[in-house]
């Protein structure tokens, strides 16, 4: 039976067309997967959907009713919640004050019923079988944490319809289950998805129907068991889609960093050395240690013990802008949080970074600036209008190629990747790949952090594993395969069988 029917939906901005005449149907109790690259329309589509922005033609009917006046509070009272990709965390409230904010418990002349919310908050953390204090401030959390904080928000409310837009990009594995299984328990009890996400795998598992969007007009919808994640791609992406990313063996050259012994938060006795030109992965379960071990080397964490050497230099003390001085260039994993600069404009987010190495250089020269502005834009195909417009007009995609142009900008030596390709669709990613092999072949240096194992295998040279903060296994290509960077990853391979393998590595 029908819950949602989006029939004919038209929105432009500023005289241009985003949605041109698009349909959505959900039925009750099915996940709905909704694809298609970033700046393809689904974001307005759903924003539209929670009453964020007004349609300018179409009709919109849900639980049997058609919607006229709709806005945010209206969307909340039909019974639609959306956990947007962009975190909307207070990092300055406790975990339950954000789960209650605007839905406070009050008693006699508003006093707030703290005692009640957090018992609540308590009780709805342990099934979403999270180990999260109520009474923790929730700039205290990791990002993975944070992510299920805002699932938990919408799951507080009584929703029959919840929209999840990528919710799935910082949570691990052992997190997406539980997510899964408890979007399968409300969907028996006939809740419904509608499901955002640029991951195949997942898509393929949790969904029952999908519909695919492309330049803002619908392309198809049909069921999932009636496709494939190469014919959902090529609609997606068009007569542009080609798997292959151009992967060429390269000669790495002198060591340009070198690990020895070293650690910091979250990561221990880490021993490494990356040779210029070369491109290494970091990969292990969420909260493995990559993550903090690439801000150690970019100095935005400072090592407990060991030695950091680049260019055969110590680093140790070590600061963001030595690291930039360095030509060291890093783009982070949390675009909202670490990277976006939301009141400044596309031109000015992308010369930031190295203006600030180049303190000493007074003005800024617009004219060279739009000239380096276009030639990136062109060269990492970033979809935007004027370079007036603010960063934060652009898809999470095109926000993501922003920042990277930004470390470009730079011309660094050592890129840091920190999940690059982040909550962005399978043409940008594409994009992203051919960039990074291009980069080593001009004989830059860089290192990826990340949990797909797809990405791995279209790029990396070496894969270094980590298990709990230290490298159980550096696996060279040809042997980087799911199941051995996975069994490394949870520690399921012996120590005898590790030396073994390492043994014969080195004979």
């Amino acid at each position: 039976m029908e819950l949602l029917k989006m029939d004919g939906i038209t929105k432009a901005f500023y005289g241009v067309t985003v949605l041109d005449r698009v349909s959505l149907s959900v039925n009750r109790g099915e996940v709905h997967a909704l694809l298609g690259e970033n700046g393809a329309g689904k974001s307005t589509l759903m924003n539209i959907l929670a009453g964020v922005h007004s349609k300018d033609n179409g009709l919109i009917s849900f639980d049997g009713r058609e919607i006229t006046q709709h806005s945010i509070k209206s969307a909340e009272q039909h019974g639609i919640a959306f956990v947007h990709q962009e975190l909307n965390i207070f990092n300055d409230l406790r975990v339950y004050e954000n789960v209650f904010l605007g839905k406070e418990l009050t008693g006699p002349l508003g006093r707030l019923r703290k005692k009640e919310m957090v018992d609540q908050t308590s009780a709805l953390m342990g099934k979403l079988g999270v180990d999260i204090d109520p009474m923790e401030y929730a700039g205290s959390l990791d990002t993975g944490k944070k992510q299920l904080l805002e699932i938990a928000k919408v799951l507080q409310g009584e929703a029959k319809l919840f929209i999840l837009d990528e919710p799935t990009t910082a949570l691990n594995n052992e997190e997406i289950e539980r997510l899964f299984f408890i979007i399968r328990r409300l969907k028996n009890a006939g809740k419904s998805f509608i499901f955002i996400s640029h991951k195949m795998p997942e898509i393929f598992r949790i969904a029952d129907r999908f519909t695919v969007l492309r330049n803002g007009k619908l392309v198809v919808s049909n069921d999932i068991k009636h496709t494939t994640p190469e014919e959902i791609a090529r609609h997606m992406v068009g007569e542009r889609y080609s798997s292959d990313v151009g992967y060429v063996e390269r000669t790495a050259g002198v060591a340009i960093v070198e690990i020895q012994q070293l650690s910091g938060r979250r990561f221990h006795n880490v021993n490494l050395t990356v040779k210029k030109g070369e491109i290494i992965a970091f990969t292990g379960l969420e909260g493995a240690g990559c993550s903090e071990l690439l801000q150690t080397i970019f100095g935005v964490l400072q090592p407990h013990s060991g030695r950091l050497l680049i260019y055969g230099r110590s680093l140790q003390p070590h600061s963001i802008r030595s690291a930039m001085k360095l030509r060291i260039a890093m783009v982070p994993a949390s675009r909202k949080e670490n990277s976006v600069i939301p009141d400044l404009n596309l031109l000015e987010n992308t010369y930031l970074s190295e203006h600030a190495i180049h303190s000493r250089q007074k003005f800024i020269f617009k004219k060279r600036e739009l000239q380096t502005y276009e030639e990136l834009r062109k060269k990492l195909a970033i979809k935007a209008g004027s370079y007036r417009d603010m960063i934060t007009s652009l898809s999470g995609g095109n926000q993501q190629k922003i920042i990277l142009a930004r470390s470009l900008r730079t011309n660094a030596d050592l890129i840091l990747f920190d999940n690059p390709t982040q909550g962005i669709d399978i043409g940008a990613k594409h994009e992203i790949y051919k960039l990074i092999l291009e980069l080593a072949k001009q004989g830059k240096t860089i290192i990826v952090n990340t949990l797909e194992m797809t990405e791995i295998q279209k790029i990396a040279d070496r894969c270094a594993v980590f298990y709990r903060g230290t490298i159980t296994a550096i696996l060279n290509r040809e042997e980087i395969n799911e199941e051995r960077v996975m069994l490394h990853a949870t520690n399921a391979i012996v120590p005898e069988e590790r030396s073994a393998a390492e043994n014969e590595r080195q004979l």
